[in-house]
């Protein structure tokens, strides 16, 4: 995987370089042996960045040595349709969004600039997370419970879903945990709808609820996602919650799925709290992805 999402970046070069035909990621994705999904999704996993960022961010990044350096054939017409922009309006506010400065003042004044370097993705296994992990299998079931959008927040606690949980009342809790019935088991967090690019910030959707066997009625106030069989790979954390958590999170990306032969496949990602401190410093979880052979 790390040779591919290299290949990738260079590919991306190319392409900014007028050397290659557009980039079509799915085709990528196919001659590579993946899936567009799980290539987004390690890309945006290990960047830091959606794939589309990325080149957008690489492509004005090379646009502004054009803007800089002036002459014939640069000027800002010339310069946003070499780069795939049919206005300078449009190829304005890309700039803009990326350097914080329009095109005009930059020639002038010669910045500011915020370049984007070229990634390279490397394994590296100095210090490498410890990972619990089981593959299971899982006929079809249903997440229910009370879903609510959010924005998507990397690191620490976020405070939308903390809200939301915050806002049930707490006989809602027990009411929950007596309708689960099948695994994952207990209360879980889920999260769903998170689109293959998603930047932080996205929105999805959040549910909080449990899981009960396909076909299990769902009651009119508590909203449900239909979850298909397939394979899931569960990784059980321990430690202070969230940070065990979401370093494992990051851990599945760089360690687990470059060595192992599976790949995320479309669907929910969910947490099962198996224990915690009662002010939920501290956790025991299992993080539940959606996984296929790669």
């Amino acid at each position: 995987m790390i040779a591919t999402l290299n290949e990738l970046a260079g590919r991306v070069e190319q392409v900014l370089d007028g050397a290659g035909d557009p980039l079509d990621v799915p085709a990528f994705a196919l001659a590579h042996g993946t899936s567009e999904y799980h290539l987004r999704r390690m890309f945006s996993s290990l960047a830091g960045m959606p794939l589309s960022e990325y080149v957008r961010r690489r492509r004005m990044t090379v646009a502004a040595a054009d803007v800089v350096r002036g002459g014939p054939g640069n000027d800002l017409l010339s310069i946003a349709v070499r780069h795939g922009y049919g206005s300078t309006e449009a190829f304005g506010r890309a700039f803009r969004a990326v350097h914080g400065a329009a095109p005009g003042d930059v020639r002038r004044d010669g910045g500011p600039l915020r370049s984007q370097p070229q990634l390279r993705f490397r394994l590296t296994v100095e210090g490498s997370t410890p990972m619990d992990t089981r593959i299971a299998d899982r006929p079809a079931f249903r997440l229910i419970g009370h879903a609510t959008r959010v924005p998507l927040i990397h690191e620490g606690v976020n405070p939308h879903i903390k809200e939301h949980i915050e806002s049930l009342p707490p006989q809602a809790h027990g009411r929950l945990k007596e309708l689960g019935d099948t695994d994952p088991a207990g209360l879980l967090q889920v999260t769903d709808d998170l689109a293959q690019d998603a930047a932080e910030g996205t929105e999805l959707t959040y549910l909080h609820g449990v899981a009960v066997t396909a076909g299990t009625p769902v009651p009119d106030d508590l909203d449900a996602i239909e979850v298909p069989p397939g394979a899931w790979a569960v990784f059980r954390t321990s430690g202070p919650h969230p940070q065990a958590l979401q370093t494992a999170w990051a851990a599945t990306a760089t360690e687990w799925f470059p060595s192992n032969p599976w790949r995320l496949r479309p669907g929910p990602s969910i947490v099962a709290t198996l224990e915690r401190a009662p002010d939920f410093s501290t956790a025991t979880c299992e993080l539940w992805l959606p996984v296929e052979p790669a």
